[in-house]
């Protein structure tokens, strides 16, 4: 049977969540939490069986293979039995766990998208840091275990430039401010190439603002059950944190009107059953203001984010520079806080026009510089843009001719899966 008549199948695993689904939708099918649970007990059990017993080691695996739960049923399992030990496969956007990460695909692909992968092509995301040596692995899992008839590994950095695409403007040049949950990266794109030597790495992403907002509650001696606070903290952070402009400002504006700014939040101890409350203050425009000015969170990384990307753009070709500031698109859940584009935006051009002025003072006056055009992009889908562009890429003609396929894999061996060739004809 010929699988390019069937929509491929796009999956974004991310630190935090995976994201999957077909291509030419509009949304991924299922957004997920990356991470596994498996029955300790069972897993103990084989390893404690001698090797003389080998039916009862096997019948142990077997129990512990069928015994593994993904996503939100990984973490309800986790909280009802303390059996149940918590794995997260992807840490920073690297694959930690390979065996995990092979029993999640598996889980993913037939109890979630309930689809033969030996039908479907397959489109899977990557880090821009990610190393040849992974790549190959993932191509092993695919062609080997899942025996999938094509495969394309695409950066994620570019397939946010690509979720942008309008029938109007096809834009593959430009900075991709990448924040998920574990990793954040400055990543710049010339002509749907990434610039290597340029991408800048941000040891502050969404988990950090999660735990900064649940210190910031339990310094605060708010009643949070110690077992439900990073989950509640996590809630916060996702329903009522935003971007203010000032943050003096912002602490007098919550001083004179506590009531107006101040937020509830109402649970249930997870082991009593008994309901709690808690008030939410300062902490909603304190956490995404770690982005700014991380120096509030720790002393260990203290350069803001509109520095980064500024510092980003200034080693990558100069030729590319201008169309790098014009196109900063954002990407990842942790840059979906209210204002976040308009204050980068601003914070930005400030740095832009400070060296603008100072470069014209120092040739007084003689040379006019001409104005640089610094431009946020914000989209409503830029929670799953990565997903998105894979989607509109997976559902192009030029897909299927760039994809690895399982022949070349058996003639070549898994190192066809260090490169994989951007779509020359999109743009």
């Amino acid at each position: 049977m010929d699988p390019s008549p069937r929509p491929a199948v796009v999956i974004d695993n991310g630190s935090g969540y995976t994201k999957m689904g077909f291509a030419g939708n509009v949304e991924p099918c299922f957004i997920i939490p990356t991470v596994v649970a498996v029955n300790e007990s069972f897993l103990n059990q084989s390893k404690n069986l001698s090797k003389a017993n080998w039916l009862a080691q096997h019948n142990a695996g077997v129990m512990a293979d069928l015994d593994f739960f993904i996503g939100d049923e990984a973490l309800t399992k986790s909280r009802c039995s303390s059996t149940y030990n918590l794995s997260y496969p992807v840490q920073h956007g690297q694959v930690e766990n390979w065996d995990a990460m092979e029993r999640y695909w598996q889980q993913c692909i037939f109890n979630y998208l309930r689809c033969d992968p030996e039908d479907h092509y397959f489109l899977l995301t990557e880090s821009p840091l990610t190393s040849p040596e992974s790549r190959e692995y993932t191509g092993e899992i695919m062609f080997e275990t899942f025996n999938v008839p094509g495969l394309y590994i695409a950066v994620n950095s570019v397939l946010a430039l690509a979720a942008g695409y309008t029938t109007s403007k096809c834009e593959m040049t430009g900075v991709v401010v990448d924040v998920g949950e574990g990793a954040a990266h400055v990543v710049p794109v010339a002509d749907g190439y990434v610039i290597g030597g340029s991408i800048k790495s941000i040891p502050i992403a969404g988990k950090d603002v999660t735990l900064f907002v649940q210190n910031l509650m339990r310094e605060r001696g708010e009643n949070v059950p110690p077992d439900d606070s990073f989950e509640v903290a996590r809630k916060v952070k996702e329903m009522y944190c935003y971007t203010c402009s000032d943050i003096v400002k912002e602490f007098n504006k919550h001083d004179k009107e506590p009531t107006k700014y101040m937020r509830h939040w109402r649970g249930i101890k997870p082991k009593s059953g008994a309901p709690y409350s808690c008030d939410i203050g300062y902490e909603r425009f304190l956490g995404p203001e770690i982005f700014f000015n991380p120096e509030i969170y720790g002393s260990d990384f203290t350069t803001p984010l509109p520095v980064v990307i500024d510092k980003c753009i200034q080693s990558a070709p100069i030729d590319t520079r201008r169309s790098l500031y014009k196109n900063i698109v954002l990407s990842g859940g942790s840059t979906m806080f209210k204002d976040f584009n308009k204050r980068l935006q601003r914070d930005l051009k400030k740095i832009v026009d400070t060296r603008v002025l100072l470069s014209e003072a120092r040739l007084n006056g003689e040379i006019k510089s001409q104005p640089v055009e610094v431009n946020v992009v914000s989209h409503p889908i830029q929670r799953f843009a990565v997903w998105f562009g894979g989607s509109v890429l997976a559902s192009t003609p030029e897909f299927f001719t760039a994809c690895h396929t399982k022949a070349e894999y058996e003639e070549h061996g898994a190192s066809i899966c260090r490169s994989n060739p951007v779509f020359k004809g999109m743009y």
